[in-house]
């Protein structure tokens, strides 16, 4: 089989990014609608399971400056969500937790990070 070459001009050039533009607009806005909110904002989380340890991890919140309680309750949904989907579990013991005092709270360039250990039966 030999290389195929296509050679887009005028029209089929501006249909091609058209349909690329809209493409990449309604895969944004299906990730937009599937968004969790705390108190009415959207709080980034990425949670990352400890080298060695996957039981261990950690939880990122951007953005904590909207608001620390819901930036907290995020956290929570994110460590929640890292050992369901990875063990099946809920439990979590928090050694850096959504419960802890502010000033215990670690806090890095308007990130809100938390630290966790999902406990398994």
């Amino acid at each position: 089989m030999g290389n195929v070459s296509v050679k887009l001009t005028g029209y089929g050039r501006v249909v091609t990014i058209a349909v690329l533009v809209a493409a990449f607009a309604l895969s944004a806005c299906q990730k937009r609608n599937e968004r969790v909110l705390f108190d009415g904002k959207y709080y980034p989380v990425k949670e990352s399971g400890a080298k060695g340890d996957r039981n261990s991890f950690v939880v990122t919140v951007r953005r904590a400056e909207q608001g620390l309680d819901a930036a907290r309750e995020a956290g929570r949904h994110g460590g929640t969500r890292y050992c369901l989907k990875n063990f099946g579990t809920s439990d979590i013991d928090w050694t850096q937790g959504p419960d802890a005092e502010d000033a215990e709270l670690e806090l890095s360039g308007g990130n809100l990070i938390f630290r966790g250990r999902c406990v398994l039966w």
